[in-house]
């Protein structure tokens, strides 16, 4: 499975927008994870504020975002 990020908005009828077309062929079946802050933010709160902590809870959870082992790659050597 592959993730990609994307905005958008959802509107009075609780109907998601998306700002920009998604870059896949459709139609096909998707599976959604929408983040947006614990208290509701109001109509003119436009961008989800989630702090560091609220982000990589969300990421760690996401099984779409564990595509790699700890096999895969070489270490990293920063050189300084």
């Amino acid at each position: 499975m592959r993730a990609i990020e994307v905005k958008g908005n959802v509107d009075r009828n609780r109907q998601l927008h998306l700002d920009e077309p998604l870059p896949i062929a459709g139609p096909s079946s998707v599976r959604i994870i929408v983040l947006f802050p614990g208290e509701h933010g109001g109509e003119e709160q436009r961008e989800p504020k989630l702090d560091e902590d609220e982000w990589l809870r969300a990421a760690a959870n996401n099984p779409a975002e564990d595509i790699y082992r700890p096999t895969d790659g070489k270490p990293f050597q920063h050189p300084g």
